[in-house]
């Protein structure tokens, strides 16, 4: 049952003050979602479309897909002052400390200049032991930026990477107009919670956000949290999705899940890359694989979550599989890291504008050494900002693989 709530000067029930005015939430504001759900509340940013989402009842992808990493409301306006209602949907973990709360960046013209958070929203609690989920609705909140420039300017907000938004009002204090998209090179990226920004401070610091402001290009991200598992109906989004550059990092989830062996790993591959193809035959095409990280490089998975430590804030994953299991064919970061190497060599011979990039040149084992995995799976804040900067400089460089035409 949704919890009443009194309305304040600080509460989305608040009516606008005098001179603000209430702009409708639209697809033209909105960039980095594939696809827009209406919802009782207002607008629910997706980024995965719907036909994708009705092919897979997964609770993880489902979660993942519907929280907003990389999605932002772009607009240009005079306004001094910007209020945003939304209701959030974070996760909670029974028994854990409470988890990091949703932050909102706020860039003027390409600079950051505010943060902030919502109270209230819905929580799933996730009882780990069990994998039961209890809902918990509330309600929504308001973020509010002040002191803006009064001149002419592009205001973005990029929404929290790591809590589902549903977005229900944008009110300004002066008339707001939708921006084009123009000829800026946009790129188009999938991997799993890495990529998705598990662990960053915040949207703009999630790694592929970070490379993406460097190499001066457009983000739509496709992280997706425990599901870069080369599903045919991901292949189809990224293959129908208008994009520039592409690159797709895999590997780690499908080790996680244990979820298939290298008998069906290569064939998944190609035919992944088979699908991307159809819709970008020409298009740069950068894959990416997994970071260093040592639980998983020679021991196959499932992985397991370390409990023993959850109520003092700390938890940890461990492999779960044995390296004896890899000669029937279980895979390990190594065995993915040497097959998609072979795979990319044999197809770049009739493919020119398809490329690999080890992900161990964006974090390896020296970085490990000086900034280890805190939970033996997820980069911190510093990495992701390493790992961004790597990307950016290996990639988007001029003669990188995704250079682009521009260069």
């Amino acid at each position: 049952m949704t919890r009443e709530h009194a309305p304040d000067p600080d509460s989305c029930d608040a009516p606008p003050a005098p001179g603000w005015s209430t702009t409708p939430l639209t697809a033209d504001l909105l960039r980095g979602a594939l696809d827009l759900e209406r919802t009782a509340h207002g607008l629910l940013p997706h980024r995965l479309p719907a036909r994708a989402r009705a092919q897979c009842d997964d609770g993880q992808l489902a979660s993942a897909e519907s929280q907003a990493s990389g999605v932002r409301l772009v607009f240009r306006t005079r306004a001094t002052a910007v209020e945003l209602d939304t209701l959030r949907t974070r996760i909670e973990y029974r028994g854990a400390p409470p988890r990091p709360e949703g932050v909102y960046d706020l860039l003027v013209d390409g600079q950051l200049t505010g943060q902030g958070g919502t109270a209230g929203g819905n929580v799933r609690l996730v009882d780990m032991t069990t994998g039961s989920v209890d809902f918990q609705p509330g309600p929504p909140g308001t973020v509010r930026f002040g002191g803006l420039p009064e001149r002419l300017k592009v205001v973005e907000i990029w929404l929290p990477h790591n809590e589902v938004t549903e977005l229900v009002a944008l009110r300004t204090d002066a008339p707001v107009e939708a921006v084009p998209q123009g000829d800026r090179t946009v790129w188009l990226h999938h991997g799993s919670s890495i990529s998705h920004g598990s662990n960053a401070a915040s949207p703009t610091t999630t790694w592929p956000a970070l490379a993406a402001s460097l190499g001066k290009v457009e983000l739509i991200n496709l992280g997706l949290s425990g599901s870069a598992l080369l599903d045919p109906f991901t292949a189809r989004a990224l293959r129908d999705t208008p994009a520039d550059l592409i690159s797709i990092k895999i590997g780690i989830n499908l080790v996680n899940a244990d979820l298939m062996r290298l008998r069906a790993f290569t064939p998944a591959v190609h035919g992944f890359l088979d699908t991307i193809r159809e819709g970008h035959p020409d298009t740069p095409l950068l894959v990416v694989s997994p970071i260093h990280c040592p639980v998983h490089e020679d021991t196959p998975g499932p992985s397991l979550p370390d409990l023993s430590n959850l109520r003092g804030g700390e938890l940890q994953f461990r492999a779960a599989g044995d390296p004896a299991e890899r000669a029937a064919g279980k895979l390990t970061l190594g065995v993915i890291r040497a097959e998609l190497d072979r795979i990319v060599r044999q197809r770049a011979a009739e493919d020119p504008h398809l490329s690999y990039l080890d992900g161990r040149d964006l974090y390896g084992e020296a970085d490990h050494a000086e900034l280890p995995l805190p939970d033996g799976l997820h980069p911190d804040a510093a990495t992701h900002r390493r790992i961004g900067t790597r990307f950016a400089d290996l990639a988007f460089r001029v003669g990188g693989p995704l250079a682009g035409p521009a260069a």
